[in-house]
C-alpha cells in the first residue's frame, strides 16, 4: 500500500513512524509546507518527500493521511474525496462547522471513506469502561466525569489556529463521552476563565473550561479542562451507576497527589503529554485505517462521529458567550439535513 502523508508536525512524525513499520505499508510520501521538514523527515523513515500536495495527488497514492494545521483538513479531505481516494484525518474536520459540512458534504457525494482521528476510542482503558457500561456492570449509569488537562499551554501561534478550548481540547472529551456511553448529548451549560496567561486573551481564548452535558437518558456529565496543569498531563474519566464506579486514567503515571496520609504516592513519571500518554491508542487507529482501506473492517469513526462532537463544543461556545444554556437541536447538524 502506497500512503501520502501531509504534514511532518509533531503528530505527523508520529504517525510516519507508525506507518513506516506497518506490514502493509510498501511506501511513504510525505510534504509539507516547509520542503526542509519534509525531507528531514523523509531520511529518517526512508519515505519519499513529495515537494507539494499536487504530488500526493498525482503520485498514485493509495490512500492519505493528514496531519497538517487544522485550517488545511477541509480542503484536503474535499480534494481526497474529488480523487477517490480514503483518507484518515486528525480532529477536527474543519474550523468550523460550515467548513465541516461542505468537506462532508463532499466525502458523502464521492461516497469516499473518512476516518477521523479521535484516538481515545483506540485506548484500552476507553474501551473497558465502554464495556462496563454496555454490560451493565454499573447498572443504571447517572454521572460521568471528564477532564482534559496539559502540563503545559501551547504556542500563542496555535491558539490563534486552534478553534478554542471547547473545539480544539475539549472536543475529544465529546466524544469520548458519546462513545463510551452510548448517548447523546441533548443540552450543554458551559463557562471559562482567561484568567493566566495575557496569551489567551489576545487569542480570544480560554486557559480553564467547564462544561455541564445532559445526555439524552438523563446521564449528566461533567467535562473540564486546563491549559496549564503543572503536575503532568492529565485525561480521566469517572463512570457512576447505581452498581458501580469505574475510571479510566488512574495508574501509577497519573500526576495526582493525595492528601490522605495512607494515600498512594506521587507518580514518580507523570505523563508529559499526549504523545506519550495515548501512543498505543495513535498506532491502533492508524492499523484500523489500513485495514478499513483494504476492505477488512468497518470505519470506526466516521466523519459524521466528528461532527456530532463539534456540535457540542459549538453549543458549549454559544453557551458560554450568551450565558444560558443550549440545546443541540439549536446547533446544525444531520437531523437538519
Amino acid at each position: 500500500m502506497r500512503i501520502g502523508l501531509i504534514g511532518a508536525g509533531r503528530i505527523g512524525t508520529f504517525h510516519a513512524a507508525t506507518l513506516s513499520r506497518h506490514r502493509e505499508v510498501g511506501s511513504l510520501i510525505i510534504t509539507d509546507v516547509d520542503p526542509v521538514r519534509a525531507h528531514d523527515l523523509s531520511d529518517r523513515f526512508g519515505a519519499t518527500a513529495a515537494p507539494g500536495v499536487d504530488e500526493i495527488f498525482t503520485w498514485g497514492v493509495d490512500a492519505v493521511v493528514i496531519t497538517a494545521a487544522t485550517a488545511a483538513h477541509g480542503e484536503l479531505i474535499g480534494r481526497a474525496a474529488r480523487s477517490g481516494l480514503p483518507v484518515f484525518c486528525e480532529k477536527p474536520v474543519a474550523v468550523d462547522l460550515p467548513g465541516t459540512l461542505a468537506a462532508l458534504a463532499e466525502v458523502n457525494a464521492a461516497g469516499t471513506i473518512l476516518q477521523m482521528g479521535f484516538q481515545r476510542r483506540f485506548d484500552v482503558g476507553y474501551a473497558a469502561a465502554r464495556e462496563a457500561v454496555r454490560s451493565g456492570r454499573l447498572g443504571r449509569l447517572h454521572t460521568i466525569r471528564a477532564l482534559t488537562s496539559d502540563q503545559t499551554p501551547p504556542p500563542a501561534e496555535y491558539l490563534a489556529v486552534s478553534g478554542g478550548i471547547y473545539r480544539d481540547s475539549l472536543i475529544h472529551d465529546f466524544d469520548i463521552v458519546r462513545w463510551v456511553s452510548g448517548r447523546e448529548v441533548f443540552e450543554v451549560y458551559a463557562t471559562g476563565s482567561d484568567a493566566g496567561s495575557s496569551m489567551f486573551r489576545a487569542a480570544g481564548d480560554l486557559d480553564t473550561a467547564a462544561a455541564v452535558l445532559t445526555l439524552d437518558d438523563g446521564t449528566l456529565v461533567t467535562a473540564t479542562a486546563a491549559r496549564a496543569n503543572g503536575a503532568g498531563y492529565d485525561v480521566r474519566m469517572e463512570l457512576s451507576g447505581e452498581l458501580d464506579t469505574v475510571a479510566v486514567g488512574l495508574d501509577d503515571r497519573t500526576p495526582i497527589a493525595s492528601t490522605e496520609p495512607a494515600g498512594p504516592p506521587p507518580a514518580d513519571k507523570p505523563w508529559p503529554g499526549f504523545l506519550e500518554r495515548f501512543a498505543p491508542a495513535y498506532e491502533a487507529e492508524l492499523a484500523a485505517f489500513v485495514e478499513v482501506v483494504r476492505g477488512e473492517r468497518a470505519n470506526p469513526c466516521d466523519g459524521r462521529e466528528a461532527l456530532q462532537a463539534l456540535r457540542v463544543a459549538e453549543a458549549c461556545e454559544l453557551s458560554r458567550r450568551e450565558r444560558r444554556p443550549v440545546y443541540l437541536a439549536e446547533i446544525p447538524g444531520p437531523a437538519h439535513d
